[in-house]
């Protein structure tokens, strides 16, 4: 009988990488957040999911008030006209993103002089008065809000003044004058004038942005903040319709039918929406229940239509953006450009906090627009433009430019799978 002796059996080898791989192929996806074009790239893509998102909101808020205006020939109303401030704002974003740090320190006091001349038109018969605010020049059917390029303005000028004066930023004296005193007091006591604290409560928050950036002395901060309250509580308590909002806000006026019909119903919007919505399209609330859907409520809207899921992915939106401004503000070596990006930064995530607080009732309404979705084309094309200063401040960060400049654009890559002309043999 002839033993056989068993053959070893097979090593198995496994197709899955090791821990060593795995890791390495994770340090390399982490290398390529590090490149010089993320900031660049990660906010163009956040401002274009965001200007596309309000675009849809506006026809679906806005296209029952379309009907209304219009005796039901299209609800499309509002939307072309979001649409035609987009396009603008598009093209001025794109031209804002060409220029360079030294043409945004050029064009910081040109730009704030021409936002107070058109907010002194304001108060000229060319002035229109909206819920209450004087705060619109209108010539012929367009209106515009000076108060949107005052808030580029502020941020530029700013950054200018105090990059000058970075090694006197120690003393407060050269920090009120004449940044504080006279441009901010100018700009400031013109939107009060116009009774508009709500666009005035965000300027303070862009100029407390500007200056924390900027490293000024921290006593700045307290009395700075101890006069911005008293002016504010001033602000409120003589005046009936601000007064109004706060005994709502409190829980003292709950009449459906007065000042308190638009948070309840904007509170009515988010409770019907749920965790999954009604539908892109089917809300209720929007049937003339919710004033200024498409507006200053455009956020119940998408919450009743798109629920919990799209709530979250409008606020992880603004998280991103902010990062990103953040990672600028960290990762650049000129003064100027740190302090205008943490400005702008402050301008959209203060306002969208204000706007979104004011909807889910943890702050009063105050009637400030949800940067990039609510309906406005003042605010719209002057977000944008900003957003377009960000992404020059972006180009600027060492080997960015470059590479944007080594890699074909969209239409070349289109045009390079084409077939080229053959010579003639």
């Amino acid at each position: 009988m002839s033993s056989t002796t068993a053959a070893p059996p097979k090593a198995r080898t496994s197709t899955r990488p090791d821990r060593g791989e795995r890791r390495t192929g994770m340090g390399s996806r982490l290398a390529r957040l590090d490149s010089p074009v993320t900031s660049y790239y990660v906010l163009l893509s956040v401002s274009v999911v965001l200007v596309l998102i309000g675009l849809i909101m506006v026809l679906s808020a806005s296209s029952v008030k379309s009907l209304e205006q219009t005796d039901n020939a299209t609800p499309y109303l509002y939307f072309r006209k979001q649409l035609m401030f987009a396009i603008a704002g598009g093209v001025a974003m794109l031209v804002a993103s060409r220029i360079p740090v030294r043409g945004w320190k050029a064009l910081s006091l040109p730009l704030l002089g021409l936002s107070v001349v058109l907010q002194l038109l304001v108060f000229t018969p060319l002035g229109v008065t909206v819920n209450g605010n004087r705060n619109w020049v209108g010539v012929g059917g367009f209106t515009l809000q000076p108060s949107e390029l005052a808030k580029i303005g502020l941020v530029l000028v700013g950054a200018t003044i105090l990059s000058a004066k970075r090694r006197s930023l120690g003393q407060v004296r050269h920090v009120v004058v004449p940044y504080l005193v006279p441009v901010v007091l100018g700009v400031l006591g013109l939107v009060l004038l116009g009774h508009d604290l709500g666009t005035a409560i965000v300027l303070v928050g862009i100029v407390g942005a500007v200056l924390f950036a900027a490293g000024v002395p921290r006593e700045l901060f307290v009395w700075g903040g101890a006069v911005m309250a008293g002016g504010a509580l001033y602000f409120i308590v003589t005046s009936p319709n601000r007064l109004s909002r706060f005994d709502v806000w409190l829980g003292k006026d709950t009449n459906p039918y007065g000042a308190a019909r638009q948070p309840i119903h904007g509170r009515y919007a988010l409770a019907d929406g749920g965790w999954w919505g009604v539908g892109l399209g089917a809300s209720r609330e929007k049937w003339s229940w919710l004033p200024e859907a498409h507006n200053d409520f455009i956020f119940a809207i998408l919450g009743e239509e798109l629920g919990l899921p799209g709530t979250l992915v409008l606020l992880g939106l603004f998280c991103v953006f902010a990062l990103v401004c953040y990672r600028i503000v960290l990762r650049t070596e000129d003064l100027f450009v740190r302090v205008a990006a943490a400005g702008i930064m402050a301008w959209l995530v203060v306002q969208a906090v204000v706007n979104i607080g004011a909807v889910i009732g943890l702050l009063p309404v105050i009637g400030v627009p949800l940067p990039l979705v609510s309906y406005g084309g003042s605010s719209l094309m002057t977000t944008m433009l900003a957003l377009g200063i960000l992404l020059s401040f972006a180009r600027q960060e060492p080997g960015c430019a470059e590479a944007l400049a080594a890699k074909p654009s969209v239409v070349k890559r289109s045009l390079a799978v084409l077939p080229g002309r053959r010579g003639r043999g």
